[in-house]
């Protein structure tokens, strides 16, 4: 008597439709996990940001919107958008080799690694006063704050930006946040 060896068809599609399902599951959450992580460098940049804006205040008295007079310059390869304030230039990060200038208030996306970010990324939506404000180029409008850092930039593949603030006093009335504590804006990492 010969008995055959193997797979049904049954068993294998069985198991194929079981690989599918998990893989359903699994991808959404991973692109999340994912996205999360990147969402690591705007936190990590912001708080080095607070820190050389504060070492600045010590030594001058006050506060700088020039990446230059503050000394912050995060490594090549972000994902964001840095800004000190609302005017002036960004930092260029478009070639091997940055280009700056005294008077930049801001560091753009490093689009030689990252060729198809938006380089310069406008913050469009954060809250002033408790209700959102929309526009390009709004910034979160915090009168009681000396100073306020922001970065902005894509976590995943959507059109919907990450958007962070940090500021030098606690803003209880704009956003739940307190000095020196990056607050996340716009979460593009749920979105």
């Amino acid at each position: 008597m010969r008995t055959s060896k193997g797979f049904t068809l049954i068993e294998l599609m069985i198991v194929v439709a079981i690989i599918g399902i998990l893989a359903a599951i699994a991808i959404p959450n991973f692109i999340t996990f994912q996205a999360r992580s990147k969402q690591s460098e705007a936190k990590v940049n912001l708080k080095s940001l607070y820190t050389a804006e504060r070492s600045f205040y010590q030594e001058k008295d006050r506060y700088s919107s020039l990446v230059s007079d503050v000394g912050f310059v995060p490594e090549r390869g972000n994902r964001f958008a840095y800004y000190l304030g609302t005017g002036g230039t960004n930092a260029n990060r478009v070639a091997a080799v940055e280009a700056t200038s005294a008077t930049d208030q801001g560091i753009q996306v490093d689009t030689f690694k990252h060729t198809s970010a938006t380089p310069a990324p406008a913050i469009d939506v954060f809250t002033a006063g408790g209700s959102p404000v929309t526009g390009v180029g709004v910034i979160n409008a915090c009168p009681s704050c000396d100073w306020g850092g922001y970065a902005i930039g894509n976590v995943d593949s959507d059109a919907t930006l990450d958007e962070w603030s940090i500021a030098s006093v606690s803003r209880a009335t704009l956003t739940p946040a307190a000095a020196g504590e990056p607050y996340n804006e716009l979460n593009d990492a749920t979105n």
